[in-house]
């Protein structure tokens, strides 16, 4: 995957109006990983993507009148088979991590790239989405050389207590042995 002016050249663009400058001193440095269904638990039907985009209709589903009202986004949102749409671009920053804190930081929002599967805590995340996020990260990782692996985190782990994606069904070991064996040319 390429990123060209902070946009992945793969992924369909859907721009989200969640999204801000962010700190003239923040470096990007981290990527917090989440997951994401709407309604709970049932996948597809782009409703997402409406959430990200403030078009989520309340009358689609009783969930939706409980959280239609949200402004929230994430960078990349990467679904059940694998294709990726990008709602934020890199440079700035996307409405994803809420009130957070790890090592010593909060903000989390201020200097991390937010991504989104398409799944559940409980649910088995499909090969296709660990292959995407693999390339994705690895393309993060060759564009934002701040950024480390030590700093790729659930959001779980900046927002204990609060959150719990993306979950015990999400393979950490998995995914950090695909990130080491990505290509590196």
């Amino acid at each position: 995957m390429k990123i060209v002016n902070h946009w992945l050249l793969e992924a369909d663009q859907c721009c989200s109006p969640n999204q801000d400058e962010r700190p003239a001193d923040a470096v990007i440095d981290s990527i917090v990983i989440h997951s994401i269904s709407l309604p709970p638990g049932e996948f597809g039907g782009g409703h997402v993507s409406e959430l990200f985009c403030n078009r989520l209709d309340e009358t689609a589903h009783p969930y939706f009148k409980e959280i239609c009202h949200l402004q929230v986004s994430a960078h990349v949102l990467i679904e059940r088979n694998g294709a990726c749409t990008q709602y934020v671009g890199f440079d700035q920053r996307a409405w994803h991590a809420g009130q957070s804190y790890f090592k010593g930081r909060q903000r989390f929002n201020d200097f991390s790239i937010g991504i989104e599967l398409e799944g559940a805590d409980d649910v088995l995340y499909e090969r296709a989405q660990y292959d995407k996020l693999a390339q994705i990260t690895h393309a993060l990782l060759t564009q934002y050389s701040a950024i480390t692996v030590a700093n790729i985190v659930g959001h779980e782990t900046i927002s204990p207590g609060r959150k719990t994606d993306p979950g015990a069904a999400f393979d950490w070991q998995r995914y950090r042995a695909s990130v080491q064996s990505a290509d590196h040319t």
